[in-house]
């Protein structure tokens, strides 16, 4: 069960998105609790991914965009001017869709982060690698291997390597679009139950068109409709007792 009352980590109130004349996010407000798991559920289209990635303002590298409203990270505005991004970026990190590995070793994948960060000593490097693959679940499989191309791994492999990819900068929050899609479900599993692992230390908020993953496993759930949030609750309440019509509709099946 979800604890009643836990502490929040971010704050969205009153965003809007825009790309172009294109108004793709209408006023959403939802806050997201710390070391829980929060997913973002609705149709194809209806927003979920773009409102993900305002979270750490990866939709600025997009032109003719424009955003209002406030996105407080601990209580700080991270649209506010003179923001570092790229400190943002390593405090709220991403995994995408399909797995992105970059074309280098297994190592010099996770070693990539910490090398920007000044980390330079080559035991300190190794440590933080070897930490990163074994919080991601991936080093048993590749602890002999880490000098072969990642782009030789599995899918799944390949998932849980830009997991740990981005967990050897440290971040706070980890932003999941739509990590499964691409996996078989074994992999699927292994990378569920790797999240609930890793929310006993981190902040994760999750895009998913699987009802089946969104109930396993998070907290909390916001329904997205035509880039409004309709309904945000407790996974439990959103799947048993939905208060918005369209919620029951969409997660009963009935369309989306």
């Amino acid at each position: 069960m979800t604890e009643s009352n836990p502490p929040l980590k971010m704050e969205v109130r009153g965003l809007h998105f825009y790309y172009g004349s294109n108004h793709a996010l209408k006023n959403i407000n939802i806050v997201i609790r710390d070391r829980q798991i929060t997913a973002l559920i609705g149709p194809s289209g209806c927003g979920k991914s773009t409102f993900l990635r305002t979270l750490n303002r990866l939709n600025e590298l997009i032109p003719q965009t424009r955003i209002e409203g406030t996105i407080r990270l601990d209580g700080e505005d991270i649209y506010q001017p003179g923001t570092d991004v790229v400190a943002l970026r390593q405090r709220v990190g991403m995994v995408f869709q399909r797995p992105n590995p970059f074309p280098k070793s297994i190592f010099e994948n996770v070693a990539f982060g910490p090398r920007v960060l000044g980390v330079h000593t080559k035991s300190k490097i190794e440590e933080k690698v070897e930490q990163s693959l074994k919080a991601a679940a991936l080093w048993p499989e590749v602890s002999d291997r880490l000098h072969l191309n990642a782009l030789g791994l599995t899918l799944g492999q390949q998932q849980r390597l830009c997991i740990a990819r981005v967990l050897a900068v440290q971040p706070e929050v980890i932003l999941m679009d739509e990590p499964c899609s691409a996996l078989d479900p074994l992999a699927t599993l292994k990378i569920e139950e790797l999240m609930q692992e890793l929310k006993k230390k981190y902040t994760i908020v999750i895009v998913t068109h699987n009802m089946r993953q969104a109930a396993r496993t998070s907290g909390w759930t916001g329904f997205f409709h035509l880039g409004e949030l309709l309904e945000y609750a407790t996974t439990e309440d959103i799947f048993t007792r939905p208060q918005n019509p369209q919620t029951e509709n969409y997660v009963t099946g009935r369309y989306g």
